[in-house]
């Protein structure tokens, strides 16, 4: 996981598909499953707790035979990792390739649905230049490997997975371009990216962006939160989020480098539930915003701005906690589930389902939550100045899934014709459309949730169960 920070991004287009008739597993949503820990569950713990969600693809980072064999027939889709140092060896001999394949992928497809080889991880930010300078000679000698072995093997890419430190320029998104140092290589490396079909693979953090500029509008931009978004001055978009500008930087840099066709999947992402004094933002609450408000943007299919109507594939960060990885506390605390198999909070991933039909959101304790909206309502604070809620009204009809026609001329909510008013009414809106968390009425502190019912004459307040 990388440590290092860029700025930016989109709208959080949230839609009542996100807690309404999900299907069980999701194609987008991935996890990674880190080891470096002493206190893991079984495999077969481990693969129940998968099935109870939406995530339909696990990252490994290296090989793990009990873990890869559990997942067999589930339908769960595997990348699994080349380590660092192996490829070396790999990328001299091309019989160390046809080893490692046969050691490693062809025992266990295709009872187990392996998709992605990631060979190396960070390695082109590694500061060694002759591990860079083999990558690609090993990515070249494990996919003529798996072509060689045919069947199943055959349809398996080859990738390696980069931190946001590849990019010399990302903030306006439109900027986004490689580093001089490693723009050679990835030019030859794209070039074979784009021949076999494989992603180019990234690990986007909005966390690190708010570490190296921990203002509240940023926490709100990076949070999925309403903010009044950023403007890239060269393409004139308006970014309301962190991931959308982080992501659209890449597809810049791989368009400014001749390969604008080749996918993009976030191989990490995620916010730590806890860190260190020194580290700003790193909370439950914070996590849960990110992780939960990121899922519903990819639910929704909107896409990015320079990539829309269609989710990017996205491996969070992480399955587990790692308590015994080094560094600073946030380290070991990106989690959504603790090793006793108890959330860290809820992301909104965990479903049930019944006679195989489709799968409705759980509270992660077996009881089902019917697919309506929240309980109370949500409405403007006493203590909201008219420009937040303002900002906040704009930001709430922007989404996806809310209708703010009642609140327009002639509409049953028009008068009284004040910004209070108003934006109570597109607040709640946007909380039953997401799903009527407490989280979802949050508005930056300028919103509350309330049992009594605000609703007047012809003016219903949606709400209320």
């Amino acid at each position: 996981m990388e440590a290092e920070s860029r700025k930016l991004l989109l709208l959080v287009p949230i839609l009542l598909c996100c807690f309404v008739g999900i299907s069980g597993a999701q194609s987008y949503i991935g996890v990674n499953y880190g080891e470096v820990a002493d206190n893991l569950p079984s495999p077969d713990a481990t693969v129940r707790l998968l099935k109870s969600t939406s995530i339909s693809k696990v990252r490994l980072y290296g090989v793990d035979a009990g873990v890869i064999r559990a997942l067999a027939g589930t339908g769960i889709s595997l990348v699994v990792g080349v380590a660092n140092g192996e490829i070396p060896a790999i990328a001299a001999d091309p019989a160390a390739a046809a080893g490692w394949l046969a050691g490693n992928v062809l025992p266990f497809i295709p009872a187990s649905t392996i998709s992605v080889v990631a060979v190396g991880n960070e390695v082109l930010e590694s500061g060694d230049a002759a591990l860079a300078a083999a990558l690609l000679p090993a990515m070249q000698n494990l996919r003529a490997a798996a072509v060689a072995a045919g069947d199943g093997a055959a349809a398996i890419r080859f990738s390696t997975v980069n931190t946001m430190a590849v990019l010399a320029q990302s903030d306006p998104p439109s900027t986004g371009a490689f580093h001089a140092e490693v723009a050679a290589q990835l030019q030859q490396i794209l070039g074979f990216l784009s021949r076999t079909g494989a992603p180019f693979m990234i690990n986007p953090y909005p966390y690190f962006a708010y570490q190296s500029d921990p203002r509240p509008d940023t926490l709100a931009f990076c949070l999925f939160q309403p903010n009044a978004g950023r403007v890239d001055a060269g393409s004139r978009i308006r970014y309301t989020n962190m991931f959308d500008a982080q992501v659209d930087a890449v597809k810049s840099a791989l368009g400014r480098s001749g390969y604008g066709g080749v996918d993009i999947v976030v191989a990490e992402t995620g916010w730590p539930t806890k860190g260190d004094p020194t580290e700003a933002g790193a909370t439950v609450d914070n996590a849960r915003a990110y992780v939960s408000n990121l899922v519903a943007h990819l639910r929704s299919g909107v896409g990015t701005p320079l990539m829309p109507g269609k989710p990017v594939d996205t491996y969070l960060f992480a399955l587990y906690d790692e308590d015994l990885k080094p560094g600073p506390a946030s380290e070991r605390s990106f989690g959504l589930y603790h090793t006793d198999l108890s959330m860290a909070y809820d992301a909104g991933l965990t479903t049930t389902t019944s006679g195989g039909g489709a799968a409705t959101p759980s509270n992660g304790a077996g009881a089902t939550v019917q697919p309506k909206g929240g309980s109370g309502w949500c409405v403007a604070s006493a203590g909201a100045t008219d420009a937040q809620l303002q900002t906040d009204m704009d930001y709430a009809c922007s989404q996806v899934g809310v209708d703010c026609g009642a609140i327009q001329p002639g509409g049953a909510c028009f008068q009284p014709n004040t910004v209070r008013a108003h934006a109570a009414y597109a607040m709640n809106q946007l909380y039953q459309a997401a799903g009527g968390h407490p989280w979802n009425c949050d508005f930056r502190q300028s919103a509350t949730l309330t049992s009594s019912n605000p609703s007047y004459g012809s003016c219903v307040f949606t709400g209320g169960q």
